[in-house]
């Protein structure tokens, strides 16, 4: 997300906070369907269209990131024109490119981007360096400062097992199916700092726990908090980034959209001032989101405030109508409805990925389906 301009409300001075999206693409060799170490190639022709992309980790991966926009039809027509440019872009070097939380196929490592600090993580963290090459889907809020983006952290820690569910998008990974809907969370939770956030007393508190994970090597920097959800190192916003990257611009559109409004629930019930809701516990937070990452929408998930199974479906319907008045206020209740119905009728990523394996498709095949969805 850029920074031209931090205000937390949008263009139109509403209520409504600013939302910009990061998506992280695997460029693919067009026969084998494995991973290539082609981004700076990438990256330079989309220069040459208008488009600066962010070389990620391991070099068979690019990033987008859309402007600040103030509504989600902004943030569709962006990513559209942005992914069309990735995929001209990679066609002028002869390769592809896909939207998945892990490519399906890949070599034994990848080759770490050649700047120096990709290269000082590559020393410093060995294989989990180069066994990355996974893909994320990151979202930035608007918020009025870092204190009320703790808040609102603490928050929506409930939260994340339901949108890990609604996103998974990576269950194959070595050519098999890893019997997980998002692969991409249960290698990420490897990393320090990575994972569900503590529950946080205070802004000072945060800050502490970052300066510690410096000072005692754990990370390298700031960016290294790898949280599901963290106050943005650089920008007045929160970042959820808990979700796989999504096959199409249609799904990452209503996910952001849930993050918004569950942004906008957080902010109205701190600015009422009523008592937080108790802290979830991290045990069962955990618990909850290996089950979300498991079964994705599949199956059940685990309702974190009574600790029993539920359908993850219902959990999903639960979260939309808690942020029923927000999604109205946004204007875009209808087309979360409308695509929410498409995704319980016919599955997200993982489900459409394991339906196809198990159908006898290879994970070249699941490589060309995603290239040809990515710009759909």
């Amino acid at each position: 997300m850029t920074s031209a301009d931090p205000s937390p409300t949008g263009d139109s001075g509403s209520a409504s906070p600013t939302i910009g999206v990061e998506e992280e693409f695997i460029l693919v060799d067009r026969t084998t369907g494995h991973p290539v170490d082609r981004n700076r190639e990438v990256a330079a022709a989309a220069a040459r269209r208008g488009v600066d992309l962010d070389l990620e980790l391991t070099s068979c991966q690019v990033e987008i990131a859309t402007s600040i926009c103030s509504s989600s039809r902004d943030v569709a027509s962006e990513l559209r024109h942005l992914r069309s440019v990735v995929a001209d872009a990679a066609d002028e070097v002869g390769v592809g490119v896909i939207a998945a939380g892990v490519p399906p196929t890949v070599p034994d490592h990848f080759p770490i981007t050649d700047t120096d600090r990709y290269r000082r993580i590559g020393r410093q963290f060995g294989m989990l360096a180069h066994e990355q090459g996974i893909c994320g889907c990151h979202i930035h809020i608007g918020v009025p400062d870092r204190d009320i983006a703790v808040e609102v952290g603490n928050r929506l820690r409930a939260r994340l097992p339901a949108l890990l569910a609604l996103s998974a998008n990576s269950a194959i990974y070595r050519d098999a199916d890893t019997g997980h809907a998002s692969w991409r969370s249960i290698l990420w939770s490897r990393w320090p700092a990575a994972g569900p956030p503590p529950h946080l007393r205070s802004r000072e508190h945060f800050e502490d726990l970052v300066a510690m994970f410096v000072s005692s090597g754990a990370i390298l920097d700031d960016h290294m908090v790898y949280w599901d959800i963290r106050p943005s190192d650089h920008l007045p916003t929160i970042e959820i980034r808990v979700g796989d990257v999504q096959s199409r611009v249609s799904e990452t559109v209503v996910l952001a959209t849930l993050v918004r409004a569950l942004v906008m629930h957080s902010v109205d019930q701190i600015a009422e001032g009523g008592n937080p809701p108790p802290p979830v516990d991290a045990d069962i937070l955990a618990a909850a989101l290996w089950k979300a990452a498991h079964d994705g929408l599949d199956g059940d998930g685990i309702d974190v405030g009574t600790c029993r199974a539920v359908g993850a479906r219902d959990m999903i319907a639960a979260l939309v109508a808690d942020v029923g008045s927000q999604l109205d206020v946004l204007g875009d209740r209808a087309m979360v409805d409308h695509a929410l119905k498409g995704l319980v009728d016919n599955g997200n990523g993982a489900t459409r990925q394991r339906r196809s394996f198990g159908d006898g498709a290879t994970s070249r095949d699941i490589v060309a389906e995603a290239a040809r969805e990515f710009t759909r």
